[in-house]
């Protein structure tokens, strides 16, 4: 097993972790550099897919808008329980790092007077959203900041490779990670004093969900092996809006993303019978927060026996929507999807995680050496329910914080560990097996009883049995912490999270946000305002 040294060791390579290494970069005294681990190259993550954009509190451009103002709107998506602190300190430092962004090369959309654009998506006050070659905002951050972090002197990235332990000691101090490459068929115990998740999502423990491959829910179940806390997992949005054309598409990798900038465009949902419905769930109607559009949708779906809704496009106008959302225009064309009838058919999907590895306003987990940024950390921006674009938003200011925490610390690699972390070590050091578990079947089988037992309707019984068969597949594996290949790990990170969103979600027996329990005798209070909506209650 090689063995080597880090400064700071980033497992991730969405937004948060490269504007992270960047930031160290500069701000750092590093003897041994900055090493970014990613699962397989540099520019596939969640940041890359999302479209929507980033929002931008800037009084001083955008004059209708204030913190407060954001900061209630983010309170209210997420059902009062956000951290008021967390939501007041991003709100208020999002202009600063915006500004940054675009120093550092990042061209957002502007209007003929050559100022910044703003948008108006759900659930916002007035436009605060910024945007990046129309609906590739994601892919426009992704990609300068990868490119910055190729050029630097000072960072080095290990692609196609695995973080499968975090190098834990007997006081609860993260002493580095135990890295698997992929590509070697081979290990490397990576020591370092700054350890940082920066994994992204949960999405594919899911049939339908919007993520990429990537996203299998590695950094929460690293964490949890370790002993670090995790918090809020029963909040799992669904974007209401995902690409629906057929089985092969619907149900293979990740289904593409529809943004909710549509909806703020003008666009409309119509049931399979093409009849508007959103009035009956919520007088906001299409631009209603982001659980309550889902469940719509998915009451919709049942009540029609249909795979799908439609998005309406014709309100906006064929041409604006082809100059608006590029990126969108190419995904239907490619699927088959004739925009001139303006109609896409659309339905829900898994999409962010509001829960994760529990931090404070230092990106600080439990475990001491051990931080969390992005969507695998529980910040408490979010609450029950996140509102649209605040996640690239908390990936950028979450990381400038966390640059500025490791600043003030002394990033020397460890000279030393205990004997615990000499048995962590010991335990991939035997001599490798070749796995006999068929872990693609496993794989569907669990994304399956994920996406009927714990989706977007729960209940105790469809959760207690998620459970059992969850336990069953984790019995198959025979519990097993090592496996030989990739697909292995991601097999075990997705059992040890399911099981921890389906026990949250069993002890959370009343509905808020994106936790929705059709056995509850308590609804949320924005989704009782008709009788369609209550056909979920009992």
């Amino acid at each position: 097993m090689k063995h080597s040294k880090y400064s700071v060791v980033i497992i991730g390579s969405g937004v948060a972790g490269l504007y992270l290494a960047l930031s160290v970069a500069e701000k750092c005294r590093l003897k041994d550099g900055i090493l970014v681990v990613t699962k397989t190259h540099l520019n596939e993550c969640n940041s890359r897919l999302a479209q929507g954009g980033i929002v931008s509190v800037m009084p001083d451009i955008n004059t209708g808008d204030t913190v407060t103002s954001h900061v209630m709107d983010t309170i209210k998506a997420g059902c009062g329980l956000n951290d008021f602190n967390v939501a007041k300190f991003i709100s208020e430092n999002s202009s600063l790092v915006i500004r940054n962004l675009i120093d550092l090369g990042v061209e957002f959309d502007r209007k003929e007077d050559g100022m910044l654009s703003f948008a108006l998506e759900a659930a916002h006050s007035v436009p605060r959203i910024l945007h990046a070659g129309g609906d590739s905002t994601g892919r426009a951050i992704e990609d300068k900041l990868a490119d910055l972090v190729r050029k630097s002197g000072i960072i080095e990235v290990y692609e196609e490779s695995i973080a499968v332990e975090l190098l834990c000691d007997n006081k609860k101090a993260c002493r580095g990670a135990l890295i698997y490459n992929t590509a070697l068929n081979s290990y490397e115990a990576v020591y370092s004093n700054a350890v940082v998740l920066a994994t992204g999502g949960i999405g594919q423990i899911y049939e339908y969900t919007t993520n990429p491959d990537v996203a299998t829910a590695d950094g929460v179940a690293l964490a949890h092996i370790a002993g670090a806390e995790v918090l809020d997992m029963e909040f799992v949005q669904f974007h209401p809006t995902a690409l629906r054309v057929s089985p092969k598409i619907a149900s293979n990798k990740n289904m593409p993303l529809i943004s909710e900038a549509v909806r703020g465009e003008g666009a409309k949902l119509l049931n399979i019978n093409k009849e508007p419905f959103m009035k009956q769930y919520h007088q906001n109607a299409e631009l209603a927060p982001r659980d309550i559009v889902a469940r719509a949708i998915f009451t919709e779906m049942e009540k029609t026996d249909a795979k799908n809704v439609f998005l309406d496009i014709s309100p906006i106008g064929l041409d604006k929507f082809k100059n608006r959302f590029p990126s969108i225009t190419s995904i239907c064309i490619e699927a088959g999807v004739d925009l001139n009838d303006g109609l896409i058919p659309v339905s829900p999907a898994a999409h962010y995680f509001m829960g994760g590895v529990k931090v404070n306003l230092n990106m600080e987990t439990s475990i001491e050496n051990l931080y969390a940024v992005g969507e695998v950390s529980r910040t408490g921006l979010h609450g029950a329910n996140r509102l649209a674009s605040n996640s690239l938003l908390e990936c950028v200011v979450c990381a400038y914080k966390l640059s500025n925490t490791l600043a003030l610390k002394n990033l020397d690699a460890p000279k030393s560990f205990d004997g615990k972390v000499k048995s962590i070590l010991e335990l991939y050091d035997a001599d490798m097996l070749n796995d006999i578990i068929e872990t693609g079947i496993l794989r569907r089988m669990l994304k399956k009883t994920m996406w009927e037992n714990a989706g977007i309707v729960r209940t105790s019984a469809g959760l207690n049995n998620a459970l059992r068969i969850i336990d069953d597949i984790q019995l198959i594996t025979r519990n097993s912490r090592v496996f030989t290949t990739k697909e292995g790990y991601e097999l075990r990170n997705s059992i040890i999270t399911s099981k921890l969103i389906v026990e949250s979600a069993l002890n959370r027996s009343n509905s808020i946000g994106a936790h929705f329990r059709k056995d509850s005798l308590e609804l949320p209070k924005d989704f009782v305002e008709s009788k369609a909506a209550q056909k979920l209650s009992l």
